[in-house]
């Protein structure tokens, strides 16, 4: 493997294969990317056509958005990948490594009129005022469609892709990843919740803006990316190749 972003390699390796051990993946769709130039013009990214749950540190791209030919190459990336993710760093510089994918519960919530992710408990209240919602869904991401969505994530770290799915943007693969986790388990708490029929039980603004707060401090993102990594060192060492 080449030598060059060896570190930013392995840890976006990690994130794919466990986003398959989650169930997250679909097919050979969906995309990760991490900047490795401060401007975030160039970023690591998932070659096309490759299954998250066989992807190694240095299967990943290095693509260059202000290469106009990179599509026309024989490694190109997925077009939808190299449209939304170069929009994304080159609009957001603070959103280093993204996560995209169309998992159960965030999709669903994306299906919704009402995409709001309700204080109902704990891990719901993470989110609480820090997602940003596109209620304008105009086909796959290309073009201008790509640019459209990469003005909405602002100062989020979460991004619910109305119709489509969802995407984590944060500084560092350990944290976009944690957000991933939570904001799905959060979904899925709230989706069971509308199952049951009956009324939610929703936090008080207060309440929930303080227990976002308390998330901030209580951020354990590094922690459980490592345990994450050292699973994989155990069952799938071959991610980090």
């Amino acid at each position: 493997m080449k030598e060059n972003f060896k570190q930013e390699r392995v840890d976006l390796a990690a994130a794919f294969r466990w986003a398959a051990r989650l169930n997250m993946h679909e097919a050979v769709a969906n995309h990760f990317s991490l900047a490795v130039s401060e401007d975030g013009s160039q970023f690591l990214l998932n070659p096309l056509g490759a299954h998250f749950s066989q992807i190694c540190a240095s299967d990943l791209l290095v693509i260059d958005s202000n290469n106009a030919d990179t599509m026309s190459q024989s490694n190109a990336p997925d077009p939808t990948a190299w449209a939304i993710h170069g929009a994304l760093h080159r609009n957001n510089p603070h959103a280093r490594c993204i996560l995209h994918v169309h998992s159960k519960y965030a999709t669903i919530l994306s299906c919704l009129e009402d995409k709001t992710m309700k204080p109902i408990d704990q891990n719901t209240m993470r989110f609480y005022e820090k997602v940003s919602i596109d209620y304008d869904f105009d086909g796959m991401g290309l073009g201008d469609e790509a640019e459209r969505l990469s003005t909405l994530l602002g100062d989020n770290s979460v991004l619910l892709m109305g119709n489509h799915g969802v995407l984590t943007a944060a500084d560092s693969v350990a944290q976009a990843f944690d957000d991933l986790y939570y904001f799905e388990r959060s979904c899925e708490t709230l989706i069971e919740a509308y199952r049951t029929g009956k009324k939610l039980h929703l936090a008080s603004h207060e309440v929930a803006r303080k227990t976002a707060q308390q998330w901030e401090k209580y951020d354990a993102s590094d922690l459980h990316f490592q345990a994450l990594k050292a699973i994989l060192d155990k069952d799938e060492p071959d991610y980090k190749n």
